[in-house]
């Protein structure tokens, strides 16, 4: 038996246990994927301060996001297709979280539906992202159905107004379910637990989506209408507009630029991610770790600040602790639990991260994660 000890380990079992179209779907960015290995890459390039002789007993790392209290600063991110790495991803995801204390993202291209995922966890609230799309009427509908199902945030992305080319997607001929063509069936054939999991599952489809837009009964219209419904138009109005219809927590996801974080803080969100969706987007972005502290000193007085983007280690989040994020998201690092073990892998990913966390903290000198600033990072390694 393999003995996992980091989420790496458990990105290698992913890859075994998953049909490629949906790892490479996980693990992969735009075009040449710069930024997406930036996004992990420039983490390591920071350095810590390791202190000695302090008393490290009575540790914490406990803290909040938007007021909401979290056993460590990290959320689990929305990812689409999430119930394509695992039969029922989403609801196992969100019942990992649940059980250890901190929120689970639902993206709106899930897999498993709103109301599946509260079903599946019993009503306990989680937070919901929101793609904007053309058809206004739909997305009015989305709002009503997560306030419906007591969604406690509403995570609202702006950068993907217009889709980024992602290679490996269109090799694949990415699709949920996939369509049945002779390779797929072949690395299909060779995934039997994905197989005898997505057969004892009536969620194959996107959930959100499928049985709430006219006109949908099939997958070819579905993919049809997905693929024209990303709204280029997308502008701060309609941030406004959905502010409006919510009436709850915002959070708004895709912020990379100063400019805009000061567009952010004056929309009245509670809260935004620096992110650059995880490297899927613009290729030869910055960093998202590189990106924070500019945003961090024009914005972090007055408004919550998160990120995403290349968090694979306790130490990352320790790392954006440090630079001024009061908390991160885990996007690829839950898709590998996901894929490889289940809800137990996902448990798995956040343990692990957690105890990184707090060894690492004490490491520096640290025993309550609030009272982590620059200090516990090596001068000159950090971005400014």
């Amino acid at each position: 038996m393999t003995v996992i000890t980091s989420v790496e380990d458990l990105r290698v079992l992913a890859k075994k246990r998953v049909p490629r179209m949906f790892y490479d779907y996980a693990d992969s960015g735009s075009w040449t994927e710069s930024t997406y290995r930036a996004n992990e890459s420039d983490f390591q390039k920071i350095k810590l301060r390791q202190r000695i002789l302090v008393n490290m007993e009575h540790r914490s790392t406990a803290t909040t996001m938007i007021g909401q209290k979290v056993a460590m600063p990290v959320a689990i991110a929305p990812t689409g297709l999430t119930g394509m790495q695992h039969a029922d991803g989403e609801i196992l995801a969100a019942r990992a979280a649940k059980q250890f204390g901190i929120p689970f993202t639902l993206s709106t291209m899930s897999i498993c539906s709103i109301e599946e995922v509260a079903k599946g966890t019993d009503g306990h609230p989680f937070w919901f992202q929101l793609y904007v799309m053309k058809d206004r009427d739909f997305i009015e509908r989305l709002i009503e159905r997560a306030k419906a199902a007591r969604c406690s945030a509403l995570v609202l992305t702006l950068d993907l107004q217009i889709l980024g080319q992602r290679h490996k997607d269109l090799k694949n001929g990415l699709s949920a379910p996939p369509k049945l063509t002779i390779p797929n069936m072949i690395n299909i054939a060779t995934k039997p637990r994905w197989v005898m999991g997505m057969l004892g599952t009536k969620n194959r489809q996107f959930g959100n989506i499928v049985g709430h837009v006219k006109g949908v009964t099939d997958m070819s219209k579905l993919s049809e209408w997905t693929s024209s419904q990303f709204d280029p138009r997308l502008n701060w109005n309609d941030v406004e507009w959905i502010k409006k219809r919510w009436g709850g927590k915002l959070i708004l996801k895709g912020i990379q630029d100063v400019e805009d974080a000061r567009m952010a803080l004056n929309s009245g969100a509670d809260a935004l991610i620096v992110s650059n969706h995880g490297g899927r987007q613009l290729d030869g972005a910055n960093s998202s770790i590189q990106s924070l502290p500019a945003i961090v000193d024009a914005v972090g007085k007055d408004i919550e600040i998160h990120m995403d983007g290349g968090v694979r280690s306790g130490q990352d989040v320790l790392k954006a602790r440090a630079l001024g994020a009061q908390g991160c998201y885990i996007g690829r690092a839950f898709l590998y639990g996901l894929g490889a073990m289940g809800q137990e892998g996902v448990s798995k990913v956040l343990q692990i991260i957690h105890n990184e966390l707090d060894l690492t903290m004490a490491f520096c000198g640290h025993t309550n994660v609030e009272t982590v600033d620059k200090s516990l990072l090596l001068p000159g390694t950090y971005p400014t």
